[in-house]
């Protein structure tokens, strides 16, 4: 569901996370940007101890493996083929100097002798020839257990997939057995649409496809967190600036089958990706002409809620360039509304609820939801009755700039939490921050606190996202990963 909560944290507290207590551990080293989110795989026996292991991802198409308690290096593996290098930015300065693994990898622990990291690595060769691979490595060996497979695809209507216009930068997803990736552009470089592909997690063989602008043109899919899945095995999106068909069919679907800057549920039948429902604003193609796209956030699915009127409710928070803040009923979403009235058929809409575009990941946590758009505060938004609050409950003192920041938040159930972000401007020093989540303006840690820069980690990295896990945090960095717990 995307909520960004680890809730079986029983090291960590408000009383021990501070400065003299508190702070930096390890320097783990990479060979490039992190850039991926650091995934933890606790009591992996290794060598005939069990360890607790973090796996680091880089844009140098490396990934590690690294004692989390020791700091002590267990393995490494480059995902280059022979006389192959990284991508280069392709004229784009969203991923620099190089591009190899930028979306987050996902784990399965009973997949193969060991468990399986699945990741996608871009790379070229020495002809200027570019490829997508998926990967599935042996958790303690770093080994593909299964041939890696070049990502391809087609689709009726549209112009087949082509490596070198798409990155995968929405963090990957596992449901049903198979490993999902879904894939956003270059700067907005065209021609490029917008994908999702479906792999055996077994077998690595592609299952499934779908364009979400198959005739038309854009529609990228920046999902920082990755597609969001809930109970049911439905999968929800957000799609960039691209064409929505504003002809609809007698259901009320885009007549062509484009759904440029909408939010999309989609469910998974055999091979057949089919999209069920979507909703896109009012005003849906100003907005994609004007670079306002309902696509620059990621998606946040809510757990049940009740109504003021007893009615249990499932609803998912989409956030984009607009500032709105969008409730969407799941059952529901609101389709589009081709009246141009100024007003969309949804659950709930907060119209500029945010000061600034939003460009990272929301999260929940105890029946409050957490964001930073870019260029503003972390703030709060209580949600009452299954309703957002129109205003912020609290916010940060500290300013997240570009591109913001996805937090995530630590606590043992409903007790001992602590809302996790970083400040990762790339031209600056980044700053890792813990707040106390019922009152923001309240900070239990920082990471310029202690003298002598004792927890400084560098610069920052614009796309990290704090993990905890075992009394510790993990925060990439332009060159390994820092990590940080009890002193």
């Amino acid at each position: 569901m995307r909520t960004g909560q680890y809730l079986t944290e029983t090291t960590l507290t408000p009383a021990n996370v501070a400065s003299a207590s508190f702070g930096l551990l390890h320097l783990l080293a990479a060979d490039g940007l992190v850039d991926a989110a650091p995934l933890v795989v606790s009591q992996l026996s290794v060598g005939g101890a069990l360890r607790n292991v973090v796996y680091i991802a880089t844009e140098n198409d490396s990934v590690y493996a690294y004692d989390a308690n020791t700091g002590a290096l267990i393995g490494h593996v480059s995902l280059l083929a022979t006389g192959e290098t990284p991508s280069d930015p392709r004229s784009c300065t969203q991923v620099t100097p190089q591009i190899g693994i930028t979306s987050t990898p996902v784990i399965d622990r009973s997949a193969g002798p060991n468990g399986t990291i699945y990741v996608v690595a871009m790379s070229k060769d020495s002809g200027g020839t570019y490829f997508q691979r998926l990967h599935a490595l042996d958790l303690v060996t770093l080994a593909d257990r299964i041939p890696a497979v070049v990502i391809q695809a087609t689709y009726p209507g549209a112009t087949a997939f082509a490596p070198d216009r798409y990155k995968e930068r929405g963090a990957l997803l596992l449901a049903q057995g198979q490993v999902f990736t879904s894939w956003a552009s270059h700067c907005d470089d065209s021609p490029y649409n917008g994908w999702i592909m479906a792999y055996s997690e077994a077998t690595l063989a592609q299952t499934a496809v779908i364009n979400l602008t198959p005739k038309g043109a854009q529609g990228g899919i920046w999902d920082v967190a990755g597609l969001a899945l809930d109970s049911n095995g439905a999968i929800y999106t957000l799609l960039g600036n691209g064409i929505f068909d504003t002809t609809l069919t007698a259901s009320g679907f885009p007549v062509n089958q484009d759904y440029g800057n909408a939010a999309v549920k989609l469910t998974l039948s055999g091979a057949a990706l089919t999209v069920t429902d979507y909703f896109t604003s009012w005003n849906t193609t100003s907005q994609s002409q004007g670079d306002v796209d309902l696509g620059s956030g990621s998606p946040l699915l809510l757990p049940d809620l009740v109504d003021s009127t007893g009615t249990t409710r499932q609803l998912m928070l989409a956030a984009g360039k607009d500032m709105n803040l969008y409730l969407l009923d799941r059952a529901n979403m609101g389709k589009y509304n081709g009246n141009v009235n100024s007003t969309d058929a949804i659950y709930q809409e907060l119209p500029a609820a945010l000061g600034h575009t939003m460009l990272s990941a929301p999260v929940y946590f105890n029946g409050s939801i957490y964001l930073a758009d870019s260029g503003g505060t972390l703030k709060q938004f209580k949600l009452s009755a299954a309703k957002l609050a129109a205003t912020p409950a609290s916010v940060s003192s500290a300013t997240y700039y570009y591109p913001g920041t996805s937090p995530a938040i630590s606590a043992n159930g409903s007790t001992n939490a602590i809302v996790w972000a970083v400040q990762s401007n790339s031209s600056s020093a980044a700053v890792l921050h813990g707040y106390n989540p019922a009152n923001l303006a309240v900070e239990y840690y920082n990471s310029t606190q202690a003298a002598g820069n004792r927890d400084a980690f560098g610069n920052g990295n614009k796309f990290i996202t704090p993990v905890i896990a075992n009394g510790k945090v993990f925060v990439g960095t332009p060159s390994g990963v820092a990590v940080f717990g009890l002193l």
